[in-house]
């Protein structure tokens, strides 16, 4: 028909889907960017997945993060130009399409080079867990349980939330440790504090989707499930061509 000639969803659909695989590997790249900084040290990339600094013989560059980040521009640059190229189109076939394969065929190279360059240098990354443990186990992160401790001994939360907030304030102001502060608080005190000890405040997360032990095994093991189907569909397809 007229219609089906002149159509080109199916691209513009295939486009969106690899553009929001390319922001989300932006995201990923950014923090991985982060996370190997000497500020962070949360991890340490591989020789094979890095470069050296042309100036600092210290430096080791995040290349595969960096590159993954800017190739999320690229893919929505592809995608916004067929939807240009599309735009105000009659119906038929017009040879304003024949502009539809650079951008697809472009797209999946570079987010199937992106995928894979991205995997292999998480997979051969190291991680600094004590670098980790420590930023999580930060005494000020804590403010929020102290919040909800109170609201738990019957404090409406507007009034815990000031109350804790106070603390923190006079605890960065005068260079005081919080948890001192608590224990010395006439509504806190030590079994307050002991929220702020090292792993409580993160071991307190245990409803479903949370960042605590416990629900954080619970999504690894239905994202593992996921990726098996996954991987099956893709093997059953690939045996069918």
């Amino acid at each position: 028909s007229l219609d089906a000639v002149s159509d080109r969803d199916f691209v513009a659909e295939a486009l969106f889907d690899i553009a929001l695989i390319g922001v989300h590997l932006s995201r990923l790249g950014e923090e991985w960017v982060l996370w190997t900084t000497q500020e962070f040290g949360f991890a340490v990339l591989d020789d094979a997945y890095s470069t050296g600094s042309s100036m600092l013989p210290q430096k080791k560059n995040a290349d595969i993060a960096e590159l993954a980040r800017g190739k999320s521009g690229r893919l929505i640059g592809n995608l916004t130009g067929l939807l240009a190229t599309l735009k105000a189109l009659p119906l038929a076939y017009n040879r304003d399409l024949q502009e539809d394969k650079e951008p697809l065929f472009d797209s999946v190279d570079q987010v199937s080079l992106a995928l894979q360059a991205l995997g292999g240098m998480i997979a051969t990354a190291k991680f600094n867990t004590d670098a980790m443990k420590s930023a999580a186990d930060a005494q000020l992160l804590g403010a929020t349980d102290l919040a909800e401790w109170l609201v738990a001994k019957g404090m409406p939360f507007r009034q815990a939330h000031a109350r804790v907030g106070a603390l923190v304030s006079k605890s960065i102001r005068d260079s005081i440790s919080l948890a001192k502060l608590v224990e010395a608080d006439d509504e806190l005190g030590k079994s307050a504090a002991e929220l702020l000890q090292p792993g409580v405040g993160v071991s307190r997360r245990t409803t479903q989707g949370g960042s605590g032990p416990v629900p954080g095994v619970a999504q690894s093991a239905e994202l593992g499930a996921a990726l098996t189907v996954m991987r099956t569909r893709i093997a059953a397809l690939n045996n069918s061509r």
